[in-house]
Protein backbone atom coordinates (compact mmCIF):
# COMPACT_ATOMS: atom_id res chain seq x y z
CA UNK A 1 0.00 0.00 0.00
CA UNK A 2 2.61 2.16 -0.82
CA UNK A 3 2.31 5.41 -2.27
CA UNK A 4 5.67 6.97 -2.11
CA UNK A 5 6.05 10.22 -3.84
CA UNK A 6 2.64 11.85 -2.85
CA UNK A 7 1.79 15.39 -1.02
CA UNK A 8 -0.59 14.74 1.42
CA UNK A 9 -2.03 17.31 3.67
CA UNK A 10 -3.13 16.13 7.27
CA UNK A 11 -4.65 18.78 9.80
CA UNK A 12 -5.65 18.90 13.30
CA UNK A 13 -1.62 17.16 13.12
CA UNK A 14 -0.44 17.42 16.77
CA UNK A 15 -3.53 15.88 18.05
CA UNK A 16 -3.76 12.11 19.18
CA UNK A 17 -5.62 10.49 15.48
CA UNK A 18 -3.18 13.64 14.00
CA UNK A 19 0.02 11.87 15.28
CA UNK A 20 -1.18 8.92 14.23
CA UNK A 21 -1.87 10.07 10.96
CA UNK A 22 1.56 11.63 10.43
CA UNK A 23 2.71 8.05 10.95
CA UNK A 24 0.87 6.20 8.69
CA UNK A 25 1.32 8.49 5.73
CA UNK A 26 5.26 8.95 6.73
CA UNK A 27 5.15 5.43 6.86
CA UNK A 28 4.05 5.01 3.07
CA UNK A 29 7.09 7.28 1.74
CA UNK A 30 4.51 10.62 1.46
CA UNK A 31 5.42 13.94 1.89
CA UNK A 32 3.33 15.18 4.36
CA UNK A 33 2.46 18.76 4.86
CA UNK A 34 1.23 19.08 8.62
CA UNK A 35 -1.30 21.37 9.78
CA UNK A 36 -2.72 22.49 13.38
CA UNK A 37 -3.32 25.74 15.64
CA UNK A 38 -0.75 28.22 16.14
CA UNK A 39 1.05 27.80 19.43
CA UNK A 40 0.93 23.65 18.79
CA UNK A 41 4.26 21.85 17.83
CA UNK A 42 2.93 20.60 14.43
CA UNK A 43 6.36 21.96 13.07
CA UNK A 44 8.49 20.29 15.63
CA UNK A 45 6.87 17.36 14.80
CA UNK A 46 7.00 17.68 10.88
CA UNK A 47 10.52 18.09 10.89
CA UNK A 48 11.00 15.13 13.65
CA UNK A 49 9.81 12.67 10.73
CA UNK A 50 12.61 14.36 8.67
CA UNK A 51 13.13 16.91 6.34
CA UNK A 52 11.08 16.67 3.35
CA UNK A 53 7.75 17.36 5.50
CA UNK A 54 6.80 21.13 6.81
CA UNK A 55 4.12 22.28 9.08
CA UNK A 56 1.68 25.25 9.03
CA UNK A 57 -0.04 26.77 11.34
CA UNK A 58 -4.35 27.48 10.43
CA UNK A 59 -7.40 28.00 12.00
CA UNK A 60 -9.70 25.79 9.93
CA UNK A 61 -12.74 27.99 11.15
CA UNK A 62 -11.45 31.09 9.00
CA UNK A 63 -11.50 30.35 5.72
CA UNK A 64 -9.26 33.18 4.97
CA UNK A 65 -6.27 31.45 6.77
CA UNK A 66 -7.29 28.22 4.46
CA UNK A 67 -7.05 29.75 1.50
CA UNK A 68 -3.27 31.47 2.77
CA UNK A 69 -2.55 28.05 3.73
CA UNK A 70 -2.96 26.36 0.26
CA UNK A 71 -0.90 28.90 -1.28
CA UNK A 72 1.33 28.61 0.92
CA UNK A 73 1.58 24.41 0.65
CA UNK A 74 1.74 24.79 -3.04
CA UNK A 75 4.12 27.23 -3.15
CA UNK A 76 6.46 24.98 -0.86
CA UNK A 77 5.84 21.40 -2.73
CA UNK A 78 4.31 22.95 -6.07
CA UNK A 79 1.12 20.13 -5.80
CA UNK A 80 -1.39 18.52 -3.39
CA UNK A 81 -2.55 14.66 -4.08
CA UNK A 82 -4.29 13.97 -0.65
CA UNK A 83 -5.56 16.22 2.09
CA UNK A 84 -7.30 14.69 5.43
CA UNK A 85 -9.80 16.48 7.05
CA UNK A 86 -9.11 15.92 10.78
CA UNK A 87 -9.34 18.69 12.83
CA UNK A 88 -12.01 18.95 14.81
CA UNK A 89 -14.11 21.11 18.08
CA UNK A 90 -14.72 18.12 20.31
CA UNK A 91 -18.37 17.81 22.02
CA UNK A 92 -19.48 20.48 24.44
CA UNK A 93 -21.69 18.42 26.33
CA UNK A 94 -23.73 21.33 26.71
CA UNK A 95 -27.60 20.40 27.31
CA UNK A 96 -29.91 21.96 24.61
CA UNK A 97 -30.92 24.80 26.57
CA UNK A 98 -27.65 25.95 27.95
CA UNK A 99 -25.87 26.21 24.40
CA UNK A 100 -25.50 29.65 22.75
CA UNK A 101 -25.71 30.50 19.48
CA UNK A 102 -22.01 31.08 19.24
CA UNK A 103 -20.66 28.29 20.73
CA UNK A 104 -23.35 25.84 18.15
CA UNK A 105 -21.79 28.05 15.00
CA UNK A 106 -18.48 27.66 16.33
CA UNK A 107 -18.46 23.83 15.84
CA UNK A 108 -20.43 24.28 12.84
CA UNK A 109 -17.61 26.42 11.50
CA UNK A 110 -14.36 24.05 12.74
CA UNK A 111 -15.89 20.65 12.08
CA UNK A 112 -18.17 20.88 8.74
CA UNK A 113 -17.46 24.35 7.18
CA UNK A 114 -13.56 24.20 7.76
CA UNK A 115 -13.15 20.70 6.03
CA UNK A 116 -15.48 22.09 2.89
CA UNK A 117 -13.36 24.69 2.11
CA UNK A 118 -10.10 22.63 2.68
CA UNK A 119 -11.41 20.53 0.49
CA UNK A 120 -12.44 22.80 -2.06
CA UNK A 121 -8.61 24.45 -2.12
CA UNK A 122 -7.37 20.96 -2.32
CA UNK A 123 -9.38 20.14 -4.79
CA UNK A 124 -8.27 22.60 -6.76
CA UNK A 125 -4.87 21.82 -7.01
CA UNK A 126 -5.40 18.09 -7.59
CA UNK A 127 -5.16 18.85 -11.12
CA UNK A 128 -4.00 15.28 -12.08
CA UNK A 129 -7.00 13.84 -9.03
CA UNK A 130 -6.28 13.00 -5.56
CA UNK A 131 -7.89 12.07 -2.71
CA UNK A 132 -9.89 13.07 0.22
CA UNK A 133 -10.63 11.28 3.36
CA UNK A 134 -12.71 13.17 6.23
CA UNK A 135 -12.43 12.36 10.03
CA UNK A 136 -16.30 11.80 10.88
CA UNK A 137 -17.65 10.35 13.36
CA UNK A 138 -20.64 8.12 14.99
CA UNK A 139 -22.17 11.26 16.86
CA UNK A 140 -23.13 11.36 12.75
CA UNK A 141 -25.46 8.35 12.53
CA UNK A 142 -26.42 7.97 16.32
CA UNK A 143 -27.75 10.45 18.41
CA UNK A 144 -26.34 11.68 21.80
CA UNK A 145 -27.41 13.94 24.37
CA UNK A 146 -25.55 17.07 25.15
CA UNK A 147 -23.78 16.77 21.27
CA UNK A 148 -25.93 19.00 19.48
CA UNK A 149 -23.77 20.99 17.71
CA UNK A 150 -20.76 17.97 17.94
CA UNK A 151 -23.16 15.72 15.85
CA UNK A 152 -25.34 17.66 13.94
CA UNK A 153 -21.52 18.92 12.53
CA UNK A 154 -20.00 15.48 11.87
CA UNK A 155 -23.51 14.21 10.17
CA UNK A 156 -22.96 17.61 7.69
CA UNK A 157 -19.66 15.96 6.90
CA UNK A 158 -21.16 12.54 5.94
CA UNK A 159 -23.70 14.20 3.65
CA UNK A 160 -20.74 16.36 2.11
CA UNK A 161 -18.44 13.57 1.70
CA UNK A 162 -21.15 11.64 -0.28
CA UNK A 163 -21.92 15.08 -2.37
CA UNK A 164 -18.16 15.56 -3.11
CA UNK A 165 -17.53 12.63 -3.80
CA UNK A 166 -20.11 12.32 -6.80
CA UNK A 167 -19.23 16.20 -7.88
CA UNK A 168 -15.78 15.51 -8.41
CA UNK A 169 -15.73 11.54 -9.26
CA UNK A 170 -15.38 12.78 -12.67
CA UNK A 171 -12.28 15.18 -11.96
CA UNK A 172 -10.38 11.57 -10.61
CA UNK A 173 -11.28 13.24 -7.29
CA UNK A 174 -11.97 10.03 -4.51
CA UNK A 175 -13.63 11.27 -1.71
CA UNK A 176 -14.61 9.02 1.55
CA UNK A 177 -14.99 9.46 5.56
CA UNK A 178 -13.89 7.35 8.76
CA UNK A 179 -16.67 7.54 11.42
CA UNK A 180 -14.46 6.17 14.34
CA UNK A 181 -15.86 5.02 17.57
CA UNK A 182 -14.59 6.13 21.27
CA UNK A 183 -11.01 6.46 20.36
CA UNK A 184 -8.49 6.85 23.17
CA UNK A 185 -7.14 10.78 22.61
CA UNK A 186 -6.32 13.44 24.98
CA UNK A 187 -9.74 14.82 24.39
CA UNK A 188 -11.18 11.75 25.57
CA UNK A 189 -8.74 11.68 28.73
CA UNK A 190 -10.07 15.18 29.15
CA UNK A 191 -13.81 14.42 29.01
CA UNK A 192 -13.02 11.67 31.13
CA UNK A 193 -10.78 13.91 33.87
CA UNK A 194 -13.65 16.70 33.52
CA UNK A 195 -16.17 14.05 34.90
CA UNK A 196 -18.30 14.66 31.20
CA UNK A 197 -17.52 10.66 30.60
CA UNK A 198 -16.80 7.38 32.30
CA UNK A 199 -14.87 5.32 29.64
CA UNK A 200 -15.36 1.93 31.79
CA UNK A 201 -18.95 2.25 31.03
CA UNK A 202 -18.10 2.86 26.89
CA UNK A 203 -15.98 -0.31 27.48
CA UNK A 204 -18.84 -2.29 28.24
CA UNK A 205 -20.77 -0.57 25.17
CA UNK A 206 -18.51 -2.13 23.02
CA UNK A 207 -18.44 -5.33 21.96
CA UNK A 208 -14.95 -5.69 21.43
CA UNK A 209 -14.29 -4.75 25.36
CA UNK A 210 -12.13 -1.27 24.76
CA UNK A 211 -12.03 1.79 23.12
CA UNK A 212 -9.91 2.70 19.38
CA UNK A 213 -6.41 3.34 19.41
CA UNK A 214 -5.40 6.29 17.18
CA UNK A 215 -2.84 4.30 15.06
CA UNK A 216 -6.42 2.29 14.37
CA UNK A 217 -8.34 5.18 13.00
CA UNK A 218 -5.25 6.48 11.21
CA UNK A 219 -4.90 2.72 9.15
CA UNK A 220 -8.38 3.07 7.57
CA UNK A 221 -8.02 6.75 6.54
CA UNK A 222 -4.73 5.25 5.24
CA UNK A 223 -6.32 2.81 3.35
CA UNK A 224 -8.80 4.92 1.87
CA UNK A 225 -6.01 7.14 0.49
CA UNK A 226 -4.44 4.72 -1.21
CA UNK A 227 -4.91 2.93 -4.57
CA UNK A 228 -5.83 -0.05 -2.97
CA UNK A 229 -9.35 1.85 -2.45
CA UNK A 230 -9.28 2.84 -5.95
CA UNK A 231 -12.98 1.99 -6.23
CA UNK A 232 -14.20 3.34 -3.13
CA UNK A 233 -15.55 6.86 -3.01
CA UNK A 234 -18.73 8.54 -1.16
CA UNK A 235 -18.11 5.59 1.41
CA UNK A 236 -18.28 6.17 5.04
CA UNK A 237 -15.95 3.59 7.14
CA UNK A 238 -17.20 2.92 10.92
CA UNK A 239 -14.28 1.59 13.14
CA UNK A 240 -15.88 1.28 16.24
CA UNK A 241 -15.14 -1.63 17.46
CA UNK A 242 -18.77 -3.10 17.42
CA UNK A 243 -20.64 -0.20 18.74
CA UNK A 244 -22.70 0.49 15.85
CA UNK A 245 -24.23 -2.85 15.95
CA UNK A 246 -25.42 -3.86 19.49
CA UNK A 247 -29.26 -3.18 19.98
CA UNK A 248 -30.41 -4.71 23.18
CA UNK A 249 -30.26 -3.31 26.98
CA UNK A 250 -27.42 -4.15 28.96
CA UNK A 251 -23.76 -4.53 28.34
CA UNK A 252 -22.03 -5.53 25.07
CA UNK A 253 -18.86 -6.56 26.87
CA UNK A 254 -18.03 -7.78 30.62
CA UNK A 255 -16.75 -5.02 32.29
CA UNK A 256 -13.39 -4.71 31.83
CA UNK A 257 -10.87 -3.95 35.02
CA UNK A 258 -8.42 -0.89 33.90
CA UNK A 259 -7.14 -0.15 30.84
CA UNK A 260 -6.69 -2.87 28.21
CA UNK A 261 -3.14 -3.03 26.99
CA UNK A 262 -4.46 -3.33 23.00
CA UNK A 263 -6.08 0.01 24.01
CA UNK A 264 -2.91 1.64 25.03
CA UNK A 265 -0.58 0.56 22.60
CA UNK A 266 -0.31 -1.68 19.43
CA UNK A 267 0.38 -5.37 20.28
CA UNK A 268 3.13 -7.02 18.83
CA UNK A 269 1.64 -9.00 16.02
CA UNK A 270 3.83 -11.59 14.06
CA UNK A 271 2.71 -12.28 10.83
CA UNK A 272 2.13 -16.12 10.27
CA UNK A 273 0.29 -17.92 7.69
CA UNK A 274 -3.31 -17.52 7.79
CA UNK A 275 -5.74 -20.74 7.03
CA UNK A 276 -8.45 -18.59 4.22
CA UNK A 277 -11.84 -20.36 3.18
CA UNK A 278 -13.13 -18.71 0.18
CA UNK A 279 -16.48 -19.85 -1.10
CA UNK A 280 -17.73 -19.61 -4.62
CA UNK A 281 -13.74 -18.98 -5.50
CA UNK A 282 -13.72 -20.87 -8.76
CA UNK A 283 -13.99 -17.62 -10.63
CA UNK A 284 -15.06 -13.48 -11.09
CA UNK A 285 -14.41 -12.05 -7.21
CA UNK A 286 -13.97 -15.08 -5.46
CA UNK A 287 -10.98 -16.13 -7.95
CA UNK A 288 -9.90 -12.58 -7.08
CA UNK A 289 -9.90 -12.98 -3.46
CA UNK A 290 -7.89 -16.17 -3.14
CA UNK A 291 -5.29 -14.84 -5.27
CA UNK A 292 -5.00 -11.66 -3.04
CA UNK A 293 -4.11 -13.88 -0.35
CA UNK A 294 -2.64 -16.43 -2.03
CA UNK A 295 0.14 -13.63 -3.08
CA UNK A 296 0.89 -12.85 0.54
CA UNK A 297 1.76 -16.27 1.59
CA UNK A 298 -1.69 -17.30 3.37
CA UNK A 299 -2.82 -20.99 2.70
CA UNK A 300 -6.79 -20.84 0.69
CA UNK A 301 -9.43 -23.34 0.65
CA UNK A 302 -11.48 -22.98 -2.44
CA UNK A 303 -14.78 -24.10 -2.02
CA UNK A 304 -17.33 -23.96 -5.07
CA UNK A 305 -20.37 -25.99 -6.47
CA UNK A 306 -17.87 -25.74 -9.84
CA UNK A 307 -15.40 -28.50 -8.50
CA UNK A 308 -13.16 -28.67 -11.69
CA UNK A 309 -12.87 -24.79 -11.37
CA UNK A 310 -12.05 -24.42 -7.77
CA UNK A 311 -8.82 -27.09 -8.25
CA UNK A 312 -8.10 -24.95 -11.55
CA UNK A 313 -7.44 -21.87 -9.43
CA UNK A 314 -6.21 -24.14 -6.56
CA UNK A 315 -3.52 -25.86 -8.49
CA UNK A 316 -2.63 -22.09 -10.23
CA UNK A 317 -2.07 -21.32 -6.79
CA UNK A 318 0.35 -23.91 -5.82
CA UNK A 319 0.34 -27.51 -4.30
CA UNK A 320 -0.88 -26.13 -0.23
CA UNK A 321 -3.94 -24.77 -1.37
CA UNK A 322 -7.15 -26.47 -1.53
CA UNK A 323 -9.89 -26.94 -3.50
CA UNK A 324 -13.07 -28.64 -2.15
CA UNK A 325 -16.54 -28.92 -4.12
CA UNK A 326 -19.58 -27.47 -2.08
CA UNK A 327 -23.18 -26.97 -2.23
CA UNK A 328 -23.18 -24.48 0.11
CA UNK A 329 -27.11 -24.61 0.37
CA UNK A 330 -26.27 -27.80 2.05
CA UNK A 331 -25.62 -28.34 5.66
CA UNK A 332 -24.49 -31.59 4.96
CA UNK A 333 -22.02 -30.50 2.48
CA UNK A 334 -20.97 -27.07 4.60
CA UNK A 335 -20.51 -30.01 7.23
CA UNK A 336 -18.07 -32.19 5.57
CA UNK A 337 -16.30 -29.10 4.12
CA UNK A 338 -15.17 -28.11 7.35
CA UNK A 339 -14.37 -31.53 8.67
CA UNK A 340 -12.04 -31.58 5.62
CA UNK A 341 -10.79 -28.19 6.77
CA UNK A 342 -10.31 -29.28 10.37
CA UNK A 343 -7.99 -32.68 9.65
CA UNK A 344 -5.96 -31.10 6.71
CA UNK A 345 -5.18 -27.49 9.02
CA UNK A 346 -6.55 -27.86 12.45
CA UNK A 347 -8.07 -24.24 12.23
CA UNK A 348 -9.65 -21.30 10.28
CA UNK A 349 -8.51 -17.89 10.38
CA UNK A 350 -10.81 -16.06 7.85
CA UNK A 351 -13.97 -16.60 6.24
CA UNK A 352 -15.29 -14.63 2.97
CA UNK A 353 -18.45 -15.55 2.52
CA UNK A 354 -18.42 -14.73 -1.16
CA UNK A 355 -20.53 -17.78 -2.83
CA UNK A 356 -23.85 -16.09 -4.13
CA UNK A 357 -26.13 -16.25 -7.08
CA UNK A 358 -28.86 -14.17 -8.98
CA UNK A 359 -32.54 -14.00 -8.87
CA UNK A 360 -34.66 -14.59 -12.38
CA UNK A 361 -35.40 -10.83 -12.80
CA UNK A 362 -39.58 -11.74 -13.16
CA UNK A 363 -42.07 -9.26 -12.29
CA UNK A 364 -43.23 -10.06 -8.34
CA UNK A 365 -46.83 -11.26 -10.06
CA UNK A 366 -44.56 -14.29 -11.96
CA UNK A 367 -42.55 -15.43 -9.01
CA UNK A 368 -42.87 -17.98 -6.63
CA UNK A 369 -41.78 -18.28 -2.92
CA UNK A 370 -39.82 -21.51 -4.22
CA UNK A 371 -38.05 -18.74 -6.42
CA UNK A 372 -36.62 -16.67 -3.60
CA UNK A 373 -36.15 -19.68 -1.31
CA UNK A 374 -33.67 -20.80 -3.88
CA UNK A 375 -31.97 -17.18 -3.39
CA UNK A 376 -32.34 -17.28 0.29
CA UNK A 377 -30.82 -21.01 0.19
CA UNK A 378 -27.80 -19.81 -1.23
CA UNK A 379 -27.38 -16.36 -0.11
CA UNK A 380 -28.21 -16.45 3.26
CA UNK A 381 -28.23 -19.95 4.79
CA UNK A 382 -25.59 -20.93 3.11
CA UNK A 383 -23.50 -18.07 4.42
CA UNK A 384 -24.90 -18.32 8.09
CA UNK A 385 -24.25 -22.06 7.89
CA UNK A 386 -20.34 -21.36 6.62
CA UNK A 387 -20.65 -18.61 9.19
CA UNK A 388 -21.53 -21.40 12.26
CA UNK A 389 -19.21 -23.73 11.50
CA UNK A 390 -16.11 -21.12 11.31
CA UNK A 391 -16.93 -19.97 14.50
CA UNK A 392 -16.30 -23.25 15.84
CA UNK A 393 -13.11 -24.03 14.26
CA UNK A 394 -12.27 -20.17 15.16
CA UNK A 395 -12.11 -21.14 18.88
CA UNK A 396 -10.38 -19.26 21.27
CA UNK A 397 -7.61 -18.03 18.57
CA UNK A 398 -10.09 -15.71 17.60
CA UNK A 399 -10.35 -15.02 14.03
CA UNK A 400 -12.48 -12.96 10.78
CA UNK A 401 -15.56 -13.47 9.06
CA UNK A 402 -16.29 -11.25 5.62
CA UNK A 403 -19.43 -11.41 4.13
CA UNK A 404 -20.41 -10.10 0.36
CA UNK A 405 -23.05 -7.86 0.09
CA UNK A 406 -24.17 -5.41 -2.36
CA UNK A 407 -25.47 -2.12 -3.39
CA UNK A 408 -29.08 -3.90 -3.00
CA UNK A 409 -28.07 -4.32 0.52
CA UNK A 410 -29.17 -0.33 0.80
CA UNK A 411 -30.83 0.20 -2.75
CA UNK A 412 -32.78 -2.64 -3.41
CA UNK A 413 -33.48 -3.01 -7.11
CA UNK A 414 -37.08 -3.80 -8.43
CA UNK A 415 -38.03 -6.67 -9.24
CA UNK A 416 -34.72 -8.37 -7.95
CA UNK A 417 -36.48 -8.91 -4.65
CA UNK A 418 -34.92 -11.92 -3.72
CA UNK A 419 -31.33 -11.08 -4.19
CA UNK A 420 -31.92 -7.91 -2.55
CA UNK A 421 -33.80 -9.12 0.52
CA UNK A 422 -30.70 -11.80 0.54
CA UNK A 423 -28.51 -9.37 0.93
CA UNK A 424 -29.75 -6.66 3.42
CA UNK A 425 -30.13 -10.03 5.65
CA UNK A 426 -26.38 -10.72 5.55
CA UNK A 427 -25.79 -7.11 6.42
CA UNK A 428 -27.72 -7.45 9.23
CA UNK A 429 -26.24 -11.19 9.96
CA UNK A 430 -22.83 -9.13 9.93
CA UNK A 431 -23.91 -6.72 12.63
CA UNK A 432 -25.41 -9.57 14.83
CA UNK A 433 -22.23 -11.32 15.15
CA UNK A 434 -19.97 -8.93 15.60
CA UNK A 435 -22.07 -7.84 18.63
CA UNK A 436 -22.48 -11.46 19.39
CA UNK A 437 -18.50 -12.51 18.72
CA UNK A 438 -16.83 -9.35 19.16
CA UNK A 439 -15.90 -10.52 23.28
CA UNK A 440 -14.82 -13.55 21.61
CA UNK A 441 -12.03 -11.81 19.44
CA UNK A 442 -14.19 -12.97 16.80
CA UNK A 443 -14.54 -9.92 14.21
CA UNK A 444 -17.13 -9.43 11.38
CA UNK A 445 -17.52 -7.01 8.30
CA UNK A 446 -19.62 -6.41 5.16
CA UNK A 447 -18.27 -5.53 1.61
CA UNK A 448 -20.64 -4.35 -0.15
CA UNK A 449 -19.87 -4.46 -4.29
CA UNK A 450 -21.55 -2.19 -6.82
CA UNK A 451 -21.17 -3.75 -10.26
CA UNK A 452 -18.17 -5.44 -11.13
CA UNK A 453 -16.80 -6.51 -14.60
CA UNK A 454 -17.57 -10.51 -13.16
CA UNK A 455 -18.26 -13.37 -15.55
CA UNK A 456 -22.01 -12.89 -13.75
CA UNK A 457 -22.43 -9.68 -14.78
CA UNK A 458 -21.49 -10.36 -18.26
CA UNK A 459 -23.76 -13.43 -18.59
CA UNK A 460 -26.64 -10.38 -17.44
CA UNK A 461 -25.46 -8.03 -20.32
CA UNK A 462 -25.73 -11.09 -22.81
CA UNK A 463 -29.13 -11.91 -21.72
CA UNK A 464 -30.43 -8.01 -22.26
CA UNK A 465 -30.99 -8.14 -18.49
CA UNK A 466 -28.20 -4.76 -17.62
CA UNK A 467 -28.00 -2.35 -19.97
CA UNK A 468 -23.94 -1.61 -19.55
CA UNK A 469 -23.88 2.07 -21.46
CA UNK A 470 -26.47 3.00 -18.84
CA UNK A 471 -25.09 1.57 -15.86
CA UNK A 472 -21.74 3.50 -16.33
CA UNK A 473 -23.30 6.59 -16.22
CA UNK A 474 -25.08 6.03 -12.86
CA UNK A 475 -21.69 5.54 -11.49
CA UNK A 476 -20.17 8.67 -10.01
CA UNK A 477 -16.33 6.85 -11.32
CA UNK A 478 -17.72 6.16 -14.86
CA UNK A 479 -16.90 2.24 -14.93
CA UNK A 480 -17.78 -0.68 -13.06
CA UNK A 481 -15.16 -2.35 -11.08
CA UNK A 482 -13.08 -4.47 -10.96
CA UNK A 483 -12.33 -7.83 -9.12
CA UNK A 484 -9.72 -6.65 -7.60
CA UNK A 485 -11.23 -3.83 -6.11
CA UNK A 486 -13.37 -6.34 -3.91
CA UNK A 487 -10.22 -8.46 -3.09
CA UNK A 488 -7.79 -5.40 -2.00
CA UNK A 489 -10.68 -4.44 0.40
CA UNK A 490 -11.21 -8.09 1.71
CA UNK A 491 -7.58 -8.00 2.35
CA UNK A 492 -7.67 -4.82 4.10
CA UNK A 493 -10.99 -5.58 6.19
CA UNK A 494 -9.18 -9.29 7.32
CA UNK A 495 -5.43 -7.47 8.51
CA UNK A 496 -4.41 -6.36 11.60
CA UNK A 497 -4.49 -2.73 10.53
CA UNK A 498 -8.32 -3.63 10.50
CA UNK A 499 -8.27 -4.54 14.27
CA UNK A 500 -10.90 -1.98 15.10
CA UNK A 501 -13.32 -2.23 12.29
CA UNK A 502 -16.26 -4.98 13.72
CA UNK A 503 -19.70 -5.23 12.27
CA UNK A 504 -19.11 -2.34 9.46
CA UNK A 505 -20.23 -2.03 5.67
CA UNK A 506 -17.90 -0.88 2.96
CA UNK A 507 -19.57 0.07 -0.26
CA UNK A 508 -16.87 -0.88 -3.28
CA UNK A 509 -19.18 1.04 -5.57
CA UNK A 510 -17.50 3.78 -7.47
CA UNK A 511 -19.98 6.04 -5.65
CA UNK A 512 -23.48 4.39 -7.16
CA UNK A 513 -24.82 4.37 -3.13
CA UNK A 514 -23.97 8.27 -2.54
CA UNK A 515 -25.56 9.38 -5.74
CA UNK A 516 -29.24 10.69 -5.16
CA UNK A 517 -29.71 12.91 -8.15
CA UNK A 518 -32.04 12.37 -10.88
CA UNK A 519 -30.00 11.72 -14.36
CA UNK A 520 -26.91 10.99 -14.90
CA UNK A 521 -24.10 10.26 -12.35
CA UNK A 522 -21.22 10.86 -14.86
CA UNK A 523 -20.71 11.93 -18.85
CA UNK A 524 -19.14 9.07 -20.66
CA UNK A 525 -18.05 9.79 -24.28
CA UNK A 526 -19.24 7.23 -26.90
CA UNK A 527 -16.05 6.29 -28.37
CA UNK A 528 -15.14 5.37 -24.68
CA UNK A 529 -18.30 3.26 -24.32
CA UNK A 530 -17.33 1.58 -27.67
CA UNK A 531 -14.17 1.02 -26.11
CA UNK A 532 -15.30 -0.63 -23.10
CA UNK A 533 -18.40 -3.19 -25.09
CA UNK A 534 -15.05 -4.57 -27.23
Amino acid sequence: MENSGRVVVITGAAGGIGKALLDAFHRDGDTIAAVDLAGTNVADLANALDARHAGFHCDVSSEAEIIALFAEIEARFGRIDALVNNAALGPTMAATVDTDVTSFRKALRINLLGPFVLAREAARRMTGGGVIVNIASLAGVLGNPKRNAYAASKAGLISVTRSLACEWAGRGIRVSAVAPGYVRTPMAAELERTGKTNLDLVRRRVPMGRMARPDEIASAARFLASPAARYVTGSILSVDGGWLSFNQPGDAHPPVSGTPETELAKPAVERRERVVLVTGGAKGIGEALARRFAVSGDTIVIADKDAEGAALVARSLGPKHLSHALDIASEEAVLDLFATIKQRFGRLDILVNNAAIADGFLPALDQMSADLEKVLDVNVTGAFLCAREAVRLMGDAGGVILNLGSINTFLPFAPRHAYGASKAAIDILTRCMAAELGPAGIRTATIAPGYIRTPGVAALEAAGKIDTKAIRRRIPLGDMGRPEDIAEAAYFLASDEASYINGSILYVDGGWTSFGNAGDASEIAEEELQGAAE
